[in-house]
């Protein structure tokens, strides 16, 4: 298809070549600006320009040479391309020493060129395509929590801007990774309770004999092992926000009692039968559907009714993939700053995978995905030449995380991502394995049988 590859500028002062080149270019997919001067090519060139530049050597007035030295002055990293007679080839091996692309002999097969110019373009695409993202990425700091252009992120940007100062409570609802919790602190922050504690109970990190004790707190005595009083995380988010993550997973026991206090905004300590006011604001966040009675299992309907005042979808991210390339720099500057490694430019290699794969692990595992790049461990450009090479350069703690992380991982495929089963064969309590889950990016549900994912969905 004409135009597909983008621009080509081909410069020759023979004008019986240029309608052959143009024409040659043209079946090939680029779209040609042939000229028969290096004054015209400089005309359309800029530091925008979004393809390579091919030239003679020898040309009257301003020969290819000189052709090159104003390109690289207006842009270093426009592709270069130079066609040399026999007596040029050092000349030409000296300008490749400075910065040029490439060069062609005379008389030149056309195979060869496009090889060239096709490198040379896709080269050209990825720089300017990360100095856009790098651009985006300082333009939109302000929104980096939630970072995206995606009309489902506008949406949901205005969404909590529209609600954050209201008093209900909200349900987010989203799969494993989209963030959750960061939906639920800028409900926060955006809110008149910002100076009051934001507080987070994952309620399917904790068994369930701990879970009640941390929601509503106890006194002294109230059970075997209760020294002390210890007030909970409702009466402790006071005056600010509790947010509640893995709703669904709250013991049926315990969605009694929250029903209770979001209906009289009042809690009960284990132990006691004072009853204390709290004046918070309930975030709960679901994986699940819960106006699906299947999906919602024992939830309670009345729970998820009084939850559903509002409620806010986070969109997965195979859903706004235009976002992926712009979240995806944001978290390669951040990982290569926080290991200390210089900022890697995004390859081909790279955004492939990035536009190919379904990330069900969402913003999470883009995010993680990130860090192994940064410490060049999936194909980052001038990273070192192996994997091995790449691992030898971390240091202890990224090497022993790096270890555990494939232990992890190799536990889950053993135990067909059943969480349950992987703790007890890796003998780890159950709120340790959620935090290392979340800290290296790990979906259980990816490393389920095909059969197991086709019955869950």
């Amino acid at each position: 298809m004409s135009g597909e590859k983008g621009p080509v500028i081909f410069v020759d002062d023979d004008d019986d070549l240029l309608p052959a080149a143009g024409q040659m270019l043209e079946l090939a997919g680029f779209s040609p600006i042939v000229v028969n001067s290096a004054e015209a090519a400089l005309a359309r060139i800029d530091e925008n320009f979004n393809g390579p530049v091919v030239s003679d050597i020898r040309m009257p007035r301003m020969n290819g040479l000189q052709l090159f030295d104003r390109v690289k002055a207006i842009d270093t990293d426009i592709p270069f391309v130079l066609i040399t007679g026999h007596g040029d080839v050092e000349l030409a091996v000296a300008a490749i020493k400075d910065g040029a692309y490439d060069f062609i002999s005379k008389p030149y097969e056309t195979d060869r060129l496009l090889v060239t110019l096709n490198r040379a373009s896709e080269n050209r695409h990825l720089v300017l395509e990360n100095r856009r993202l790098r651009d985006a990425v300082v333009r939109s700091a302000g929104d980096m929590p939630l970072l995206g252009n995606a009309p489902s992120m506008t949406w949901l940007r205005e969404t909590i801007r529209q609600i954050a100062d209201t008093d209900v409570d909200v349900l987010v609802e989203g799969e494993t990774g989209t963030g959750k919790e960061v939906v639920a602190d800028l409900l926060h922050r955006w809110s008149r309770r910002s100076t009051k504690p934001f507080v987070a109970l994952n309620c399917g990190a904790l068994p369930e004999s701990v879970i009640e004790s941390e929601l509503f707190g106890h006194e002294a005595g109230a059970f075997t092992g209760a020294h002390r009083r210890r007030i909970g995380r409702l009466e402790y988010a006071n005056g600010g926000t509790l947010f509640l993550d893995e709703i669904e997973s709250m013991p049926p026991a315990l969605q009694i009692k929250l029903l209770r206090v979001l209906e009289t905004r009042q809690v009960t300590p284990l132990g006691t039968n004072e009853t204390r006011s709290i004046n918070v604001r309930v975030v709960a966040a679901t994986k699940v559907d819960l106006s699906d009675p299947a999906a919602r299992g024992d939830f309670r309907e009345d729970l998820y009714f009084r939850l559903n005042v509002v409620t806010v979808n986070i969109p997965p991210l195979r859903e706004r993939r235009e976002d992926i390339p712009i979240l995806f720099a944001h978290f390669l500057e951040r990982a290569c700053k926080r290991f200390g490694k210089p900022v890697w430019e995004i390859t081909a290699a790279v955004r492939n995978h990035l536009m190919g794969h379904d990330w069900p692990g969402n913003v999470r595992e883009l995010a993680h995905f990130a860090d192994r790049v940064a410490l060049g461990l999936e194909g980052a450009p001038n990273s070192p030449p192996g994997k091995r090479d790449a691992e030898l350069s971390l240091s202890l703690s990224e090497k022993v995380s790096l270890y555990e992380a494939t232990v992890i991982r190799n536990a889950l495929r053993e135990c067909d991502g059943d969480v349950r089963r992987t703790t007890e064969f890796l003998q780890v309590p159950r709120k340790t394995f959620y935090d290392k889950l979340k800290r290296y990016g790990i979906i259980p549900g990816a490393y389920r049988s095909s059969r197991d994912r086709s019955k869950s969905s």
